[in-house]
């Protein structure tokens, strides 16, 4: 019965605004003025059930966390920013040290700062992840941009030398520009650094390796482990990171 009581009661709305809009036409200004108000009422709270709506419904489906793991792998993660929704969902003028959620801090030594951060809905089929960051840099007069992600606790959980520590990004810019990944180990009093350059060619989805076999990183010791993505060249450029999702595995055995 509740069904076909809202059924009917949706249909008998239609028709009320259907005739509403005939008759604007005729109306005088004083009631017009009236079903303007009305309407606008309407429409807010419509606008603001379509917006939860197609946020829900849009694909890929927030909650959803598809990673495309390596064989043998242990551990995989993505990042809370590339995973749900954050609040503020943008950010203007962004100062060095500031952290976008719990996880991501931005690093810069601009002395006027023309760089803006907005999380975004993927909604391509080929998105894995159901959120992206958009960075737009406009004047820059730094030397150095990068944003550092804090890994949990479970990313040092268990880690060896034989470990390989692979990061997937899903990058749009502009221009062309370089980005460099470092991953970050800290054991005892040292931290273990790996430097890469994330290929940027024709495709999106690139791809990097740090084989922890090259550190001297001591096993027993190791504490946590964090990534730094830093930007050479991010002048006037637009910069829309799809996906950052990191996995490992061990070494095969020989």
């Amino acid at each position: 019965m509740g069904r076909i009581t809202d059924t009917l009661l949706h249909r008998r709305v239609l028709r009320r605004w259907g005739r509403a809009a005939r008759e604007a036409q005729t109306l005088d200004l004083e009631n017009l003025r009236a079903l303007r108000a009305r309407a606008r009422e309407v429409r807010r709270r419509l606008n603001k059930a379509l917006y939860i709506a197609e946020e829900r419904l849009t694909l890929p489906a927030i909650g959803i966390n598809a990673i495309q793991k390596p064989l043998n792998c242990d551990w995989a993660y993505r990042p809370e920013l590339w995973r749900g929704p954050l609040e503020p969902r943008g950010m203007v003028a962004v100062e060095s040290k500031t952290e976008y959620g719990d996880e991501v801090k931005v690093f810069h030594d601009c002395r006027v700062t023309e760089l803006t951060l907005r999380q975004i809905r993927n909604t391509r089929e080929s998105d894995l992840a159901p959120f992206g960051l958009k960075m737009d840099v406009f004047r820059f007069d730094g030397s150095f941009l990068s944003l550092v992600i804090e890994l949990p606790d479970t990313a040092a959980r268990g880690l060896e030398r034989r470990h390989l520590i692979r990061l997937t990004t899903v990058v749009e810019v502009e221009k062309p520009l370089e980005i460099f990944a470092r991953l970050n180990i800290k054991n005892g009093p040292n931290v273990e650094q790996i430097v890469r350059e994330l290929p940027m060619g024709d495709d999106e989805e690139t791809m990097v390796e740090f084989d922890l076999a090259y550190t001297k990183m001591n096993e027993k010791r190791v504490e946590r482990m964090w990534l730094d993505l830093i930007f050479e060249g991010a002048e006037m450029n637009q910069i829309i990171l799809r996906d950052v999702a990191l996995t490992r595995r061990p070494r095969s055995e020989i």
